[in-house]
């Protein structure tokens, strides 16, 4: 596979994802880059923006095993990892896996359910593997988890810990779309468009579990010459001496921004990454591993905002 034919291959992923989703291009850009670059993504945005249909509409037109938990306070590590169950006739345990074991796994409202199952994800999303009972099982090649969480509502949820916030290479916010777009979706709608029908939007699988490992593999040869590099780095260490913020991104941060980077490389059709591909993904690479002072949060700014300046400040490589 040689990357003309990989950018053909995740074109048509895009295009598949358009005919679902509209309005939201830079949103689609992003989850398509966080599936071919091998990392996690956490969706935030406010309930009916498309979140669960953009990760069903993903697993579909890349033909992959798609399963959705429901994060609730209740929710188990049991109910998401598996469990051993005594079998009378064999006289052994019997592993019975769990929802988590698949290509793509949606874990909705995940900031709903306590840090102890919370925690059962971690294991999975950094080491490829769920241990059950002092036994691993490995996860599929491509496992994916793509978690949504709501921003405005904080009643009954747990904030995510640092740990496990880290092990998403994207920060995805799923904004709401243009007016045009939004006229755009009534039509789709009323020319027989269901979401929860995905053959109503004509979604064809369009790769293979196959190809998708082999596009993904594609992408770690993409090129990242040694000024982009730097690059990467001078805004990674810029993070952490910036007065407005409290806690600065790690190493493992400049080192997701570099396989995005990769990633979008990628789907635009080049095997080398260039500068704006880092300036592209930084905000959702970083935006959730830096935390603010509260005198920066009293005033109103955000992490996007200190992102942004820091790109500001930085020459960008020529």
């Amino acid at each position: 596979m040689n990357v003309e034919s990989a950018n053909d291959m995740v074109g048509k992923v895009v295009t598949e994802l358009r005919k679902a989703l509209v309005g939201q291009d830079e949103v689609i850009e992003q989850t398509v880059v966080a599936l071919i670059a091998g990392g996690h993504a956490l969706l935030e945005g406010v309930p009916g923006t498309g979140k669960t249909l953009l990760a069903r509409t993903l697993s579909y037109a890349t033909g992959t095993a798609f399963r959705r938990i429901q994060f609730t306070p209740d929710l188990m590590p049991s109910d998401v990892i598996g469990v051993n169950i005594y079998d009378m006739a064999t006289k052994k345990f019997d592993f019975r896996a769990g929802p988590i074991f698949c290509d793509i796994l949606l874990a909705d409202e995940i900031n709903r359910a306590p840090a102890k199952t919370q925690s059962a994800l971690l294991e999975a999303m950094q080491e490829g593997q769920a241990t059950v009972d002092g036994n691993s099982y490995p996860m599929s090649v491509v496992f994916t988890v793509f978690a949504t969480q709501n921003p405005v509502e904080f009643e009954g949820t747990y904030p995510l810990p640092e740990a496990q916030v880290d092990r998403f290479m994207l920060k995805i916010v799923i904004k709401y779309p243009p007016e045009n777009d939004e006229i755009g979706i009534l039509d789709k709608v009323e020319a027989g468009f269901d979401s929860s029908d995905l053959n109503t939007a004509n979604i064809e699988k369009v790769l293979s579990l196959e190809k998708l490992s082999n596009i993904r593999e594609m992408a770690k040869r993409i090129r990242v010459e040694d000024i982009v590099r730097h690059y990467i780095t001078q805004i990674i260490r810029a993070t952490r001496s910036k007065p407005q913020i409290t806690l600065g991104a790690s190493p493992r941060a400049g080192v997701m921004l570099m396989r995005a980077a990769k990633g979008r490389a990628l789907v635009m059709g080049r095997d080398f990454v260039t500068p704006d591909d880092v300036k592209k993904m930084a905000l959702p690479v970083l935006r959730h591993r830096v935390l603010l002072v509260p005198e920066a949060e009293v005033e109103g700014k955000t992490a996007d905002d200190c992102i942004n300046e820091i790109l500001l400040t930085i020459e960008v490589p020529r």
